[in-house]
């Protein structure tokens, strides 16, 4: 049974960095895209970053509200994908959800994807 884990979240000021990283426990996870979430209460889960499959070219996509500041890379040899978010802003603050698609196409749509993590909640706060 595949499973998913985020890790990598905290408190952090504005303006700052913070890496996070996914980790799934399938050797197959290189086939799949992977995306990232995050949500806030009261507001549905958005999409922020996603990575396509290596067999799909390992394209990324971006949410509007994150391009230029946050980055999706993966290591396979690690079944790690990783979100390096820079420029920190308050607005960024939510449970980040890391989920493994069922295909290999990078999608930012929650109905795209199977395997969810329990999510690391990442605050940006003065």
């Amino acid at each position: 049974q595949l499973h998913i884990v985020e890790s990598g979240g905290g408190l952090v000021h504005p303006g700052v960095s913070l890496r996070l990283s996914c980790t799934s426990s399938s050797v197959t996870s290189d086939s799949r895209a992977i995306g990232w979430f995050r949500q806030t209460p009261g507001k549905e889960r958005e999409g922020v970053s996603c990575i396509s499959a290596d067999s799909s070219g390992g394209r990324t996509s971006y949410a509007g509200s994150v391009g230029g500041r946050f980055s999706i890379s993966r290591d396979n040899a690690k079944n790690t994908v990783y979100l390096e978010m820079n420029s920190l802003k308050p607005e960024d603050t939510g449970v980040y959800y890391c989920a493994q698609a069922g295909g290999f196409l990078c999608s930012l749509l929650v109905a795209d994807y199977e395997t969810w993590g329990q999510g690391t909640q990442v605050t940006v706060s003065s």
